[in-house]
């Protein structure tokens, strides 16, 4: 199987769990599928349907634990009154929310996408190329075509796998996780679980476990 293979590299990386909205962001050990699949987007320039896309990847980061840092928001309401000594009316008031954001460093992704044919878009993306916040910028360091080739036995590490092989690998972390987002219902992101594995994982294993 012909596959494109992109190796990405950046400084810093975080990947938000949605459903925590203050105090703290806690970022998800490695991307969700909705980042890749934006990721791959940004590159070619639109919009693709996301039932045409399919990928795996290694996802490495240097630092043991996430590390945090201070960020803030600015939640803007609506004033009343002129601004002091004008008669200038006063629209908005910002009120200014620290939180704590975990972040990643040194993080590199090692991308497999089932379309060799967009080896050009990789080479020179469209827009920036970020993975995570817009501000974590990425740098392609190898972007070519190569052949996949099947094996009886393999191993898996630093990658996200579907729920469904949890039972074969009886290793990782289950993680919910947005798959991609509705562009088509006020981008509203589609949930599903995963399996976020660290550590390396032989299949088939000893206990006669088995793909799938």
């Amino acid at each position: 199987m012909r596959v494109l293979k992109i190796v990405a590299e950046g400084i810093t990386t975080s990947f938000r769990y949605p459903h925590f909205m203050q105090g703290v962001q806690p970022s998800y050990p490695m991307p969700p599928p909705a980042t890749i699949y934006g990721h791959i987007c940004s590159a070619l320039g639109e919009w693709v349907k996301p039932a045409a896309v399919q990928f795996a990847y290694c996802f490495t980061h240097q630092n043991q634990q996430p590390q945090r840092e201070i960020e803030h928001t600015i939640v803007l309401t609506t004033a009343t009154g002129k601004l002091p000594g004008t008669q200038i009316p006063k629209v908005l008031e910002g009120n200014v929310n620290p939180f704590e954001r975990e972040l990643l460093f040194f993080p590199r992704l090692t991308l497999y996408v089932n379309q060799p044919d967009w080896l050009p878009a990789f080479r020179s993306p469209r827009y920036a190329v970020v993975l995570g916040r817009s501000q974590d910028l990425f740098t392609y360091v190898d972007v070519r075509v190569i052949e996949l080739q099947q094996a009886e036995r393999a191993y898996f590490e630093n990658t996200l796998l579907p729920y469904d092989m949890a039972l074969s690998v009886m290793r990782g972390v289950t993680v919910l996780m947005p798959r991609f987002l509705d562009l088509h219902n006020r981008r509203s992101p589609q949930f599903s679980r995963y399996v976020a594995l660290t550590e390396r994982v032989h299949l088939p294993n000893d206990n006669g476990y088995q793909f799938g």
